[in-house]
């Protein structure tokens, strides 16, 4: 049985063809993808019928309207939605949440900001159970640099830049559920090469409990 999955996304800066297309080779095995563009069609109840969310966009409604589709009070929908055994994947825009606390004690880390796009390197942690298979890449992207509690969390891959090094993707466990991060993706490029892909499919798998 494929695992139904809530993908939200698209913003002023990620539109949501680049997620759709770098999660379409995933489609069709293990994971049913619905996607929701407008945030402000989201709502708590409905996420809870999802084993396994997506979050890959920032805080806007939809790419015109910059308006925030979380608020202080609905962002405890996703600590709840955890704690009951939900498991959040964080993409890319998807960490943009700094100004919002609860959001951030859910994911463990926030984007802060980014240089311009360069060449980065992505760098799986060698053994662990998240990188296997994946071998070290680079391509040009945004390099996030991330406000991150690493007491909390477990990194399985790292990013490195002229800029310097970051963690670019973590896990950390709530209640029943599971939480999992990667910052790089704002290109296709990115979502499309087949190291990322390898990572992307580990990740979602922990993150569904499929492994």
């Amino acid at each position: 049985m494929k695992t139904r999955t809530l993908v939200l996304c698209e913003d002023q800066w990620h539109p949501v063809e680049t997620v759709r297309r770098g999660l379409g080779t995933l489609s069709g095995q293990e994971f049913e993808f619905e996607f929701l563009a407008d945030g402000s069609r989201w709502s708590s109840s409905a996420m809870k019928s999802f084993p396994l969310v997506i979050l890959a966009k920032a805080n806007h409604i939809c790419a015109s309207n910059q308006s925030a589709w979380l608020t202080a009070e609905t962002q405890m929908a996703f600590r709840s939605f955890v704690r009951e055994g939900g498991g959040l994947m964080l993409l890319h825009a998807g960490t943009c949440y700094k100004d919002l606390s609860e959001m951030c004690g859910v994911t463990g880390g926030a984007f802060l900001s980014h240089p311009n796009q360069c060449a980065v390197t992505v760098e799986p942690k060698a053994g662990h159970p998240l990188a296997a298979g994946v071998n070290l890449f680079t391509e040009t992207d945004e390099h996030y640099f991330m406000s991150f509690d690493a007491t909390e969390a477990d990194v399985f891959v790292w990013s490195h830049s002229e800029h310097g090094k970051q963690p670019a993707g973590w896990t950390r466990k709530e209640g029943s559920g599971r939480v999992c991060a990667l910052t790089p993706g704002h290109n296709l490029e990115v979502w499309l090469n087949p190291e990322f892909q390898k990572l992307l499919s580990n990740a979602l798998r922990w993150t569904a409990r499929l492994n």
